[in-house]
C-alpha cells in the first residue's frame, strides 16, 4: 500500500493528531478505511472534498465517550484505496454505495445520527434517502444536498476544475485544490503546518489526487449531467425529515457553500436550530471547533432527551 498511504505522514506524525484504530473493509476489491470509536448509539460522519476523517478528528474525541462514531474514508480519500479510473467509478451513486455497505457491514441499521460536510452531504443524505427509518437527528456543516441554489453561480476555481485541461492539471500535477483549501478554508485562525500538513498528505501525487478531481467533475449543474437526477432526487427526499431533529453550524465565509446553501437549508427546515458564524470559513470545525464540538454534544444531549 505505499502508493496509497504516505507512511511518513499518515502513519507516524498522525499518531498523535490521528489517535485512532485503523479499520478496513474490501469493497469491490479496495481497502474502504473507516473510523469506529466508541459504545452508543450511532453518530455517522461523512466527509467531503478534498478532506478525509481526518476532519472530525476532535468530534469524534469528544462523541466516542458516549457514541459509537463511525467514519469512513472515501475511495480515493485519506487512508483508503486510491484506484485509477479502470479500477472505481468515482460518482456519487458510488459514493453512496460504499456508506451502504460500511453501514451494513457494521450492522448499523437504525438511531443513526447523521453529520454531513461538504460533499458528505449529498453522499450522507443520498442514504438517507434510501433509508429514512434509520435516521434519528441530523447534523449540518457547510454542505448542500440539492442542486446550486438560483442565486449562487459555480465559483471559477470550480469551473476550472470541472470544464478544463487546465484545472485538472492544477488539480492533479500541483494539488492545487486541496493544498488552497487548506489555507482558505479557514477564516478566523489558519491552521497550523502540522494540521495543514495532514490534510494534504493523503493526496501527495498525481495518481492520489485522482478522487480530488473527480468529485470536481462530478458537480452536476445542468439536466443530462451525470448523477443530476440522482441530486434531484435527493433534494425531493428531504421533506420527510423535516420533523426528526437537526442542527446546523455554518461558517458564513465558505466561498462555495455560503449563505446562499444555508438560506436553503434554513428555507427546506424552519425548525433547526442555527448557529451561523460570521467570521469562519469552509473547515467550520477547525475555525470554531472549541465551539461547534459542544454545540453538536448538547445537540445529541437535549434531543436524546426530547426523544426518549
Amino acid at each position: 500500500m505505499s502508493d496509497t498511504m504516505p507512511k511518513s505522514m499518515l502513519e507516524n506524525k498522525l499518531t498523535k493528531l490521528f489517535p485512532f484504530t485503523r479499520n478496513y473493509i474490501n469493497r469491490n476489491g479496495h481497502q474502504y478505511h473507516f473510523v469506529n470509536e466508541g459504545q452508543g448509539s450511532p453518530v455517522v460522519m461523512v466527509h467531503g472534498n478534498p478532506s478525509w476523517s481526518f476532519y472530525y478528528r476532535n468530534l469524534v474525541k469528544q462523541l466516542s465517550k458516549n457514541h459509537q462514531c463511525i467514519v469512513p474514508d472515501h475511495i480515493g480519500c485519506g487512508l483508503s484505496d486510491k484506484p485509477d479510473d479502470d479500477g472505481y467509478d468515482y460518482t456519487l451513486a458510488n459514493r453512496i454505495d460504499d456508506l451502504e455497505a460500511l453501514l451494513d457491514h457494521l450492522n448499523v441499521k437504525e438511531k443513526i445520527t447523521l453529520v454531513v460536510h461538504d460533499w458528505g452531504g449529498m453522499i450522507g443524505m443520498g442514504y438517507a434517502a434510501r433509508y429514512p427509518e434509520r435516521i434519528k437527528r441530523l447534523v449540518i456543516l457547510n454542505t448542500g444536498a440539492f442542486h446550486l441554489p438560483k442565486a449562487k453561480k459555480l465559483p471559477p476555481a470550480l469551473w476550472l476544475g470541472r470544464n478544463t485541461l487546465l484545472g485538472a492539471t492544477l488539480v492533479r500535477g500541483f494539488n492545487a485544490f486541496s493544498s488552497v483549501a487548506s489555507y482558505i478554508g479557514v477564516k478566523r485562525k489558519p491552521m497550523s503546518k502540522e494540521i495543514r500538513e495532514a490534510y494534504v498528505a493523503p493526496f501527495n501525487s498525481w495518481t492520489n489526487r485522482i478522487s480530488t478531481l473527480r468529485f470536481i467533475q462530478d458537480i452536476p449543474l445542468k439536466v443530462g449531467d451525470k448523477n443530476y437526477q440522482l441530486v434531484t432526487e435527493i433534494a425531493g427526499s428531504l421533506a420527510q425529515f423535516k420533523k426528526i431533529p437537526m442542527l446546523i453550524c455554518w461558517g458564513l465565509k465558505d466561498f462555495v457553500f455560503d449563505k446562499h446553501f444555508l438560506d436553503e437549508w434554513q428555507h427546506r427546515f424552519p425548525e433547526a436550530q442555527v448557529h451561523a458564524f460570521d467570521d469562519c470559513g469552509h473547515y467550520i470545525l477547525e475555525d470554531a471547533s472549541d465551539e461547534v464540538v459542544p454545540l453538536i454534544g448538547n445537540f445529541l444531549k437535549t434531543s436524546e432527551d426530547k426523544l426518549a
